[in-house]
């Protein structure tokens, strides 16, 4: 007999408000619901309302883990709709600042699915080897998360010179820790019975899903925007795309463990161009940019967890027409469909959680009167008059008992 079993919309498993609906027969999971739309703050809208130099300040609180991945897409796109290019020194500070960014969002990944599979050994080795990152990321740009980075035609700020001794260090210790995380991960027996062969998603699962980063490079889909669409510096520097076969969660973890060394090959290179190029002046880090032309523009990048997409459209004023955002937690999330079925539900919210999913990233929200199939869009007052009267109608409910 099939049963329905909820996992969320608020969960200790989940670190955001979403819905899954497990159908059980015994043990084993035939079936999967998702349910998104659990906190929609409507970031493209508001996007409409901020200057484009604003823009990057609003987009950073997509997602914490993304703050660097997602004003990158931006500007890359505002920058596609003005056909310019950015010079060295900015393509080379904003590598960095998104690589340390890789590296502490791959680490919190590893550390809560050791944490998820009983392993606190594992979650608190990746706390304290991601803390470094944290603190070089706040000495670089001044904050540990939404960095205020990134801005059209270039960077806000240098990489300060004395701070370049302070990056490698921690880089070469981050180096070791990371060799020693990665052998225990793969010679842990615990670590293989819980995520060998377990949330398997192949190469054909992951085309036909559109799977993105880490979740696809485990199943062998060869992906990385990157390198695919040639992004800044990255043409030039010396790293590979890590890929795996098997498509397990064992396999996830091992993708973004290799991928932490890819990082750090990476920061390594851009520390080294600044440190040959001296000190910069405010030329090297932004171009002067002035009125934004009537047009369209598409960025793309690599965040930890897949492909980042910015659209934006300007009619010529000094804010964005439109502006569309699609983050790799919306492609990844949906994998679950097929990547859950015949497990047992013990395994379920691993294998949920392998793909790292970011679901405020996934948030859309749509009106549709279904008896007349009309649909419309909802504007900020309407939204927020919805919200008033549902608040209004609990406090009635709540006075009445």
């Amino acid at each position: 007999m099939v049963k329905k079993i909820p996992i969320g919309p608020f969960h200790p498993i989940l670190e955001e408000p979403e819905f899954f609906e497990l159908h059980v027969d015994g043990e084993k999971v035939v079936d999967i619901d998702i349910t998104i739309g659990w906190s929609h703050r409507g970031i493209e809208l508001l996007s409409e309302s901020k200057t484009w130099d604003q823009v990057p300040f609003l987009v950073e609180r997509v997602c914490g883990i993304c703050s660097a991945s997602h004003p990158y897409a931006y500007v890359l796109a505002v920058e596609d709709l003005l056909q310019v290019e950015v010079s060295k020194r900015a393509q080379y500070i904003r590598a960095i600042v998104a690589e340390l960014e890789r590296l502490h969002s791959h680490l919190l990944w590893t550390g809560l699915a050791g944490h998820f599979i009983g392993y606190n050994t594992v979650f608190m080795w990746c706390w304290k080897y991601r803390e470094p990152v944290l603190d070089i990321l706040e000495a670089v740009t001044g904050n540990r998360n939404h960095y205020a980075t990134y801005r059209v035609g270039g960077v806000r700020r240098d990489v300060p010179q004395e701070e370049i001794p302070n990056i490698r260090k921690m880089l070469d210790e981050l180096w070791k820790k990371n060799d020693m995380l990665t052998n225990a991960i793969l010679d842990d027996p615990v670590i293989h019975a819980r995520t060998k062969g377990v949330g398997v998603l192949g190469w054909d699962k992951c085309r036909e899903y559109g799977a993105l980063g880490p979740t696809a490079r485990a199943g062998g889909y060869d992906v990385d925007a990157r390198r695919d669409h040639q992004t800044d510096a990255y043409a030039e520097l010396d790293w590979d795309v890590v890929l795996c076969q098997n498509g397990d969660v064992f396999d996830k973890a091992v993708v973004r463990q290799l991928e932490n060394f890819e990082a750090i090959k990476i920061i390594r290179q851009c520390v080294d161009k600044l440190e040959a190029m001296g000190p910069g002046t405010e030329e090297d880090l932004v171009l002067e940019i002035g009125e934004i032309p009537p047009g369209e523009g598409l960025g793309v990048y690599e965040a930890p967890r897949g492909e980042v997409f910015h659209y934006v459209r300007s009619n010529g004023g000094n804010m964005p027409m439109r502006h569309k955002i699609r983050a790799p937690s919306f492609n990844n999330i949906l994998t679950n469909e097929y990547s859950v079925l015949n497990y047992a539900v013990a395994d379920a919210g691993l294998i949920t959680a392998a793909v790292d999913p970011c679901y405020s990233c996934t948030e859309r929200v749509g009106r549709v009167d279904t008896r007349t199939g009309e649909r419309w869009v909802m504007s900020e007052g309407d939204l927020i008059k919805l919200s008033q009267e549902k608040t209004e109608m609990i406090r009635r409910s709540l006075r009445g008992k």
